[in-house]
């Protein structure tokens, strides 16, 4: 055993200890501490989804009370005035530079990920994620949108990116044989993150808010230290397998029945295919239908049911007193919450079953079923049901969630894994590019309607016929999606030579030889899993909390 390891042994005692060949698994590592390392990363960048908690403090941190309104500044005013408040669109432009920066530095560093490995990859995340929060922090500290925008969008933009596809080709490589739930349970975590972040932020602000001060850049301070704690734990935790492992005992399943490729494609190729722009395009609509009903879920609940959530049927949205709008936003707030627990339960439930369905199968699933389900939207309003409608947007966030989880076991299955983490992270331009339609599609649709005079209640049917319309286009190019042409595949001795290079030396070890990869949840794996799902299964609460206003 010494005699196979030791060119593995010397190549890791010289490396630094960020560097890739010092992580590879050893005699004896259990798989299942891998996923809750990807979870310490995505529970804490997630947050993303959730920052909207801070904009109604940060538009009044200057007026303390009441804003302090400048109603002629423009935006780029905003951004260098020192004596007027924020305006809360424009600190909302903060969700634009998150997910456009989350797509492009993906793509941009995809590459780089593969070679450096995922736990250098991971520390980097904790720096800019982290570091980008107490930027943001003295941004707000001397009122400078400019500098909150560079910390936590640009620089928190770039942590975002490289903590979301940090784990990816790892996961794949060490559960070969469940792919799409391995994928299923760290990319759950980015959409558990606002769960734990917003209730949490809440209380921080609540504890240092004073006489003279709205309490946010203190708690961007806090918070960004326990993330970049939390996150230096996962990336300190991750492990690759050695070059050529495989669980003892797997057989990998037939390519011609299961449309999984044995064969990998090169980086540079896969976005030359058609595979890859098909599966773009099947993302890319899958999320602009879902993210744009995201951010106008508490609006649409509130004109739709009006004053049928408080049991006054009778009253539309605009007959309703200061007081009992106040009262339906509340509960709209828990539909918003209850929508993200859909959303984070989806992205473990469909990429788990498209490990027995496939890929293609699962997402013909999201669109069909969503078709259905938008078309019925307008339908279920006019019946007045509340249960009806909120369990149907609840199944459309599931599979919303659902495309993000099963989209980088479909790309493993089609290109390989040995650059799934790259080809992943240039595939996700298709969640920025999607970030921009579906809000776009959805708010000036609504404005359209508003200023046509079609009442409140009726101001979404257009809308959903149009998402019935984008679904369809992804339906079809799912169906397109077949096997890549063999031209495009590396050979063995290209593979070869790849791992080799990136493991240098410690290719001797594989097949689930000494051990590794072995056992279920040990008392260390458990430990850990104890460790990230205390914080969720709390997040999971307070949603449940303020989502049973709804009933």
């Amino acid at each position: 055993m010494t005699t196979m390891s030791s060119a593995g042994t010397v190549s890791a005692a010289g490396a630094g200890i960020l560097d890739r060949e010092r992580t590879i698994a050893t005699a004896g590592f259990n798989r299942w501490l891998v996923p809750p390392a990807a979870l310490c990363i995505h529970l804490c960048i997630g947050m993303a989804y959730g920052f909207s908690v801070f904009w109604l403090p940060l538009s009044r941190a200057i007026g303390l009370n009441a804003p302090k309104a400048c109603p002629d500044i423009s935006l780029v005013g905003e951004l260098f005035t020192t004596s007027c408040d924020w305006k809360v669109a424009s600190l909302g432009w903060m969700f634009t530079l998150f997910f456009v920066l989350l797509g492009v530095s993906a793509a941009i560093w995809g590459g780089w990920l593969e070679r450096a490995g995922p736990r250098k990859a991971g520390v980097v995340a904790a720096l800019c994620w982290g570091g980008g929060l107490i930027v943001a922090a003295f941004g707000i500290y001397v009122h400078q949108l400019w500098i909150m925008w560079l910390g936590a969008g640009v620089i928190g933009g770039v942590g975002l990116g490289l903590g979301y596809i940090s784990p990816v080709s790892t996961l794949i490589k060490w559960f070969p044989d469940r792919r799409g739930m391995a994928t299923g349970m760290a990319i759950m975590g980015f959409g558990g993150g606002a769960m734990i972040g917003a209730p949490l932020a809440n209380l921080l602000i609540n504890y240092f808010k004073t006489p003279t001060s709205v309490g946010v850049w203190e708690t961007f301070v806090v918070m960004g230290i326990v993330y970049f704690i939390f996150m230096m734990i996962g990336a300190f935790a991750y492990r690759v397998t050695p070059a050529g492992w495989q669980p003892d005992g797997w057989t990998p399943p037939s390519e011609k029945k299961s449309m999984i490729s044995e064969h990998n494609v090169h980086l540079d190729n896969a976005h030359k295919t058609p595979q890859f722009w098909l599966i773009w395009w099947v993302l890319c609509l899958n999320v602009s239908a879902g993210i744009g009903v995201i951010g106008m879920a508490s609006p649409m609940l509130q004109e739709i049911f009006a004053g049928k959530l408080i049991g006054h049927p009778e009253l539309a949205f605009g007959q309703l007193s200061v007081e009992q709008k106040t009262m339906i936003a509340g509960i709209a707030a828990g539909f918003a919450g209850l929508l993200s627990l859909f959303n984070i339960g989806g992205r473990f439930f469909w990429a788990s079953l498209s490990d027995y369905i496939g890929r293609k199968n699962t997402y013909y699933t999201f669109f069909v079923l969503g078709i259905a389900l938008y078309a019925l939207a307008p339908t279920f309003a006019a019946m007045g049901s509340k249960l009806l409608f909120v369990l149907g947007f609840g199944i459309i966030l599931s599979m919303y969630g659902g495309g993000f989880s099963t989209v980088p076991a479909y790309l493993a299955d089609m290109f390989g894994t040995q650059f799934v983490g790259a080809i992943h992270g240039r595939l996700l331009t298709a969640w920025s590019t999607a970030g921009i339609i579906g809000p776009v599609v959805v708010n000036y649709l609504r404005e359209f309607q508003l200023a046509a005079g079609v009442p409140r209640d009726h101001l979404y049917n257009t809308t959903m016929y149009i998402l019935c319309a984008m679904l369809i286009a992804g339906l079809i190019c799912n169906y397109l999606v077949k096997p890549v042409d063999p031209k495009w595949y590396m050979s063995e001795e290209e593979v070869a030579k790849l791992q080799a290079a990136s493991s240098k030396g410690d290719a001797a070890i594989q097949h689930g030889s000494f051990g590794i990869g072995k056992g279920g949840l040990d008392l260390k794996a458990a430990l850990f899993w104890l460790f990230v799902g205390i914080p969720l299964l709390w997040g999971v609460w307070k949603t449940l909390e303020s989502a049973v206003k709804i009933l």
